[in-house]
Order: C-alpha cells, then sequence, then structure tokens
C-alpha cells in the first residue's frame, strides 16, 4: 500500500523551526497497529492521519507519537490543513475535523492558520514537590487540567525556564500528561516548554495543545484574551493565542520540509 506522506513545519517562521509534524492523508484506515507503526517508524513529536468523514465534519483526523495516540495535538492539525489547503488544493475555510477532542476547526488568514480549540484553564495543585524534584526547579506554583491533564508549572523569569534540565524518567512518573513550564517573556507576553517523556517525547519542540492550557491562565493572570508566545525549545516556535470564550484560537505558520510517499503492507 503507498500512500502520500508529507512532513511539515508547523508555527514556524521556515524550515528547520518550529515543530514539524508528519501528515499521511487516508481514503480509508489502515488498523490501528499500523498507524503506530507509521508513526514509530517516522519518530516525529505526532504523525496525523485524516480521512474523509461520513459525519458532521469534512475529515475525520487522528494523531500518534512514536508510542502512544494522544487525544490533542495542535501542531499536526495545522500542519493537516495547511496540507489540504496548499497541496490538495482545498479551498474550505474553516476546515472542520472530527477528533477525540470533539470538532476543531481551522481558518486560515493569508499565510498563517488558525486553529480553534476548547479552552483547557487549569486549577491548582496541592503537591508541588513532585515537579519541583522532576523539574529540577522549584516553580512558584503549578495546576493542572482535570485529574490528569496537562500540568503547567509556572515560574518568575523567562530564564528560569530555558535553564530547566528535567529528569524525564521523573516527568514521565508524574500525575499528569506532561508537564508544560511556562513564565513572562522578554519579548513576548509569555514564554513555556513542554516535557512529554510519557509520550516518547523528552521535549516537544512547539505544542499547540499545551497553549489550550496556557491561554486561558495568562488571561486570568493578565486580564487581557490575545498574547503574543514563544515556544522556547532549541528549534523554538511563534504563536498567537486568543481567548474566546470557552474556545482558544491558536495561529501559526507553516513551512513545507518533505513530500513523499511511503510504502507500508496493504
Amino acid at each position: 500500500m503507498k500512500l502520500p506522506y508529507y512532513v511539515v513545519d508547523a508555527f514556524a517562521d521556515g524550515v528547520f523551526t518550529g515543530n514539524p509534524a508528519g501528515v499521511c492523508p487516508l481514503t480509508t484506515w489502515p488498523d490501528d497497529a499500523t498507524l503506530q507503526a507509521i508513526a514509530a517508524e517516522n519518530n516525529l513529536s505526532e504523525t496525523a492521519f485524516f480521512a474523509p468523514s461520513r459525519g458532521e465534519a469534512a475529515y475525520d483526523l487522528r494523531w500518534f507519537t512514536p508510542t502512544v495516540e494522544v487525544d490533542l495535538c495542535g501542531h499536526a492539525t495545522l500542519a493537516s490543513a495547511y496540507v489540504l489547503a496548499e497541496i490538495c488544493g482545498v479551498a474550505t475555510s474553516p476546515l472542520r475535523f472530527a477528533s477525540r477532542s470533539g470538532v476543531l476547526g481551522v481558518t486560515r488568514a493569508g499565510d498563517t492558520h488558525w486553529l480553534d480549540f476548547p479552552a483547557r484553564p487549569p486549577q491548582p495543585v496541592d503537591d508541588v514537590q513532585p515537579f519541583a524534584d522532576a523539574l529540577g526547579a522549584m516553580p512558584e506554583r503549578v495546576l493542572r487540567y482535570g485529574r490528569d491533564g496537562k500540568a503547567l508549572a509556572v515560574f518568575g523569569t523567562q530564564a528560569e525556564v530555558a535553564a530547566l534540565d528535567p529528569d524525564h524518567g521523573r516527568v514521565a512518573a508524574l500525575p499528569s500528561f506532561g508537564v508544560i513550564a511556562t513564565a513572562p517573556g522578554e519579548a513576548h507576553d509569555f514564554v513555556s516548554r513542554y516535557f512529554a517523556a510519557h509520550a516518547g517525547i523528552p521535549e516537544d519542540p512547539v505544542t499547540g495543545s499545551a497553549h489550550a492550557v496556557l491561554t486561558p491562565y495568562w488571561a486570568r493572570r493578565l486580564g487581557r484574551d490575545s498574547f503574543t508566545a514563544r515556544q522556547i525549545s532549541a528549534r523554538g516556535g511563534e504563536l498567537a493565542c486568543t481567548l474566546d470564550g470557552e474556545r482558544v484560537h491558536i495561529g501559526g505558520r507553516c513551512s513545507l520540509y518533505l513530500e513523499g510517499r511511503i510504502d507500508v503492507p496493504g
């Protein structure tokens, strides 16, 4: 079975920046083991698969890390919309994807694509010490979305976030789906990093879904709804974020790095 395959740098200023996502358009769905094997072979933080939907959205969309399927992924959704618009010639805007996190929209405005994601406001965590031990530094506070959602460790300065050198084994053992570290930015409203060893990703370059947690936190803290953000991983990436009630709009640009074909067992 021969499948088209693309690598797109999302939330990027150009190739070799932002977060590379594998994108694999499908006409029918292979079994889950094949999807996971493709993602493991690609060894990117996420590979996105989409196929025409019979439901309320135009496409069904799924995301796999090298080790697990995930419920929400921003950069690979952005990359999927880019492939549909720029390569497949789909002019519809917004594009609507059915996913494990409900129907997600992506609207194109010039060279920017805007994700429409559910807002995930975090709540304070009582026991901060395990997060400090895992990150190697004591945050000012820790919050978390839901019982086992992403945790948010808040620091005082961008320099503190940049200097973090986590124990990834301890990060994987935390009672959360990864840890976001954040602080006020020097040239942006806020900065962040995201550690997700539990999903086979020690550090994700740029994480759209993390900003579904970050945006309502910073909106409450700063008393406004629109922000500039940067994820200060080694590759780095730029995001624009707006809180709109119970939704978050996350904007970024994409660059195509690779276009090809993969052969998998039929």
